[in-house]
C-alpha cells in the first residue's frame, strides 16, 4: 500500500479526470510499441513496380534492427507482430529473438503501395506519365494524404486495414506490453486515427524508431513518438 504526500492512501483517492483521460496510474493499462523498420535497400528509378513492394534491408538497417532489439531486450514484452514485408519482418523477428517469442506475421500491417493497382511488372512513370508522376508527388507534399497517388488504395481504405490490424493485436493482449513491427505509414495512419489528424503522414518516424501508445478500455494514449537517442548515440540515426 503507497500513501501519497498528505498521508492520503493513493489506492483509495479517486482518480483526477486527468489521470482518467490518460490512464495515468491505471495498473490494467497494456502499452503498444510501434517499431518502424530498419533501413531498407533502395531500389534504382528504373525498377518495376513490384521490385519497390518488398525490398530487403540494408546493412545499415541490420544493424539498426539488432540495436532496436537490444533497446527493448530489458521490457517485458508479451507478443511481436509484423508486417509480411521482409525488411518489417526481419526487424521484428530480432526483437522477439530477445524475448523467446515468435513474430505473428500480419499482412494488413504491409506499407502503403504507392501505384499497387498497376501490374507490378510495370513501370508507373511509363504507365502514367511523366507530368503526372510529378503532379502526384507535388500533392503529396502539399496535402500529406495517401489519395494523392492514382491507382492506389485510398486514405480511408488505408486507414481502415491499418486501424483494424493494429487494433486486433491491442484487443489480444489486455494489460499487456506487446510490438508491432511495421512501416512509416502505418504509424502515422494509426496514430492520426488517435489524434484525429486529416494528414495521413504528420511526422518522419526514423527507421528502426520507437512510439508508444497506452491503451485500456477503449482509451489510446500516445505516450512518446520517435524515441530513436539510442540509434543517435551508436551513430545509426537515419530517417
Amino acid at each position: 500500500m503507497s500513501v501519497g504526500a498528505d498521508g492520503e492512501d493513493d489506492q483509495e483517492r479517486p482518480k483526477s479526470p486527468i489521470e482518467q483521460a490518460f490512464l495515468i496510474n491505471d495498473g490494467q493499462a497494456g502499452e503498444l510499441i510501434l517499431v518502424r523498420h530498419g533501413q531498407q535497400v533502395w531500389p534504382d528509378q528504373s525498377a518495376s513496380n513490384g521490385e519497390w513492394i518488398n525490398p530487403p534491408l540494408s546493412e545499415l538497417g541490420l544493424k539498426q534492427a539488432e540495436a532496436v532489439a537490444d533497446y527493448l531486450a530489458s521490457e517485458t514484452i508479451s507478443a511481436v507482430y509484423s508486417s509480411n514485408l521482409q525488411r518489417a519482418n526481419v526487424t521484428g523477428r530480432r526483437i522477439a529473438e530477445r524475448h523467446q517469442i515468435e513474430v505473428e506475421v500480419v499482412p494488413d500491417l504491409a506499407e502503403f503501395h504507392f501505384y499497387g493497382h498497376l501490374d507490378p511488372a510495370d513501370r508507373p512513370i511509363d504507365v502514367l506519365g511523366e507530368k503526372i508522376i510529378r503532379g502526384t508527388r507535388e500533392r503529396f507534399v502539399q496535402t500529406r494524404k495517401w489519395d494523392s497517388f492514382p491507382a492506389s488504395e485510398s486514405s480511408i481504405e488505408f486507414r481502415r486495414r491499418v486501424g483494424f490490424a493494429v487494433e486486433a493485436a491491442v484487443a489480444s493482449h489486455p494489460g499487456e506490453r506487446i510490438v508491432v513491427a511495421c512501416h512509416g505509414g502505418v504509424i502515422n495512419a494509426y496514430l492520426a486515427e488517435i489524434l484525429g489528424l486529416g494528414e495521413d503522414m504528420f511526422f518522419p518516424a526514423s527507421h528502426a524508431s520507437i512510439h508508444r501508445v497506452r491503451y485500456n478500455a477503449g482509451r489510446r494514449v500516445v505516450m512518446s513518438l520517435n524515441e530513436n537517442r539510442f540509434l543517435d548515440d551508436a551513430g545509426l540515426l537515419t530517417q
